[in-house]
This record gives C-alpha cells, structure tokens and sequence, in this order.
C-alpha cells in the first residue's frame, strides 16, 4: 500500500471521527449519513485543500479553507437528505474539529517526501 493511500485512509478517519462527534453526538444522525458526510469531505478536502491550495498558500489557510468546505459539504448534504440533520453549532464544532486535525495532517504531508501532494 503506498504511503499516499495510506494518508488518505488517516484522512478519512480524522474526518470520520470529526463527523460523528459533531453529527452523532451532538445531533443523533445515523452512521450512515455520517459515513457519507466523512467521505465527501475527505474527497473534497484532499482534492481541493492538499492539492491545490496547500501548495500555494500554506497550512493555516489550507486548514481553514478544509474546516469551512467540510461544514458547507455537510450543509449541503442536510439540504439534500432528509434524513440527515445539522445546526450551526454542529457545522462550526464540525469545522473546527477538521481544521485542526487538518493543520496537524499537512505537516505530515509536508514532511513526507512520499506523499501527494
């Protein structure tokens, strides 16, 4: 398994568990969805967060910009499922819980010399 799989499979989890604690815990989504939320973060964190704004404008930005598009992507998939749920706390405990996680993750990735980006 190369090491850029393996840091999307870690992204994931950090996502995941970001998710739950902000979806499960504070408003009672089933897994689910929250599985799905975690996902498409991951996805639209890693292509638009790690490969594109990482690169030209650093960590902190990098990091806010995937705590923010984290909480629009579970925003959006509110808008889009009903059976999912959010309030705004949710999606700000959401975005902070990512942002950090994601500012620890690119230096990682930073760090490695394996790794995309």
């Amino acid at each position: 398994m190369s090491k850029t799989s393996v840091a999307l499979i870690v992204k994931f989890v950090m996502t995941f568990v970001a998710a739950a604690i902000a979806f499960m815990i504070l408003e009672r989504n089933a897994l689910g969805w929250v599985a799905l939320v975690a996902l498409a973060g991951t996805i639209l964190n890693y292509l638009l967060g790690d490969l594109v704004i990482l690169p030209r404008f650093g960590n902190i930005v990098a990091s806010l910009g995937d705590g923010v598009l984290a909480a629009v992507t579970a925003y959006v998939v509110d808008l889009i499922v009903p059976g999912f749920t959010t309030t705004w706390a949710a999606l700000a405990a959401f975005a902070v819980l990512v942002a950090v996680a994601e500012y620890f993750f690119h230096a990682y990735l930073r760090r490695s010399e394996k790794v995309a980006p």
